[in-house]
């Protein structure tokens, strides 16, 4: 038996990437990577469905090659992507929101506990808040898939989404599996 770790992730993460990739890539692309990744679901997913986190990360690295962006920018840049859809998808998160860092210190007593009563077995990163006011957000993302521009790009698609300008600082601890974000307005 394996010591590794399997972390699944739900399938949307995987249904919009690949119409982010074929949207901004092309077709041609999107059939490359899918080929060149020879994943274990085929590059087959349902929104609902749960998929290991290590296709993702296949997938993401495979357009890195193709596309010759890195994965960081790659992660990024789906994470703004992601959170548009999700400000559709789900727009009910949104409704008495007013600003970017009110709505992010609320991931983890509001938003989370929604996405756990809409996928119960959702495997979700942790938010803990150390400062926050009207100016300043301090917060510390803890996930063993280590997905810290993932989340960059989440929080750059909110600050986008609330048309508002802010500094993102960052720094990586734990090997990427802990990730404080500093959102200074």
């Amino acid at each position: 038996m394996s010591n590794q770790i399997y972390f699944f992730m739900k399938g949307i993460v995987f249904t919009e990437l690949m119409e982010m990739v074929e949207a901004k890539f092309g077709d041609e692309v999107m059939d490359n990577v899918i080929e060149k990744a020879d994943l274990p679901s085929g590059g087959a997913y349902t929104a609902v469905g749960s998929y290991p986190h290590s296709e993702l990360v296949e997938v993401v690295s495979r357009l890195s090659e193709e596309t010759g962006l890195s994965i960081d920018d790659l992660l990024m840049a789906y994470g703004e992507h992601l959170f548009g859809i999700f400000t559709k998808a789900y727009s009910s998160f949104f409704v008495n929101e007013s600003s970017a860092l009110d709505f992010l210190a609320k991931i983890e007593s509001k938003i989370h506990p929604e996405v756990h009563k809409l996928y119960p077995d959702a495997e979700l990163p942790t938010f803990e808040i150390l400062h926050h006011s009207e100016e300043k957000l301090e917060m510390n993302y803890y996930s063993g898939r280590k997905m810290g521009k993932f989340a960059e790009g989440l929080i750059k698609g909110c600050l986008a989404y609330f048309n508002e300008k802010a500094i993102i600082e960052t720094e990586s601890l734990e090997d990427g599996r802990k990730v404080r974000f500093s959102i200074h307005k």
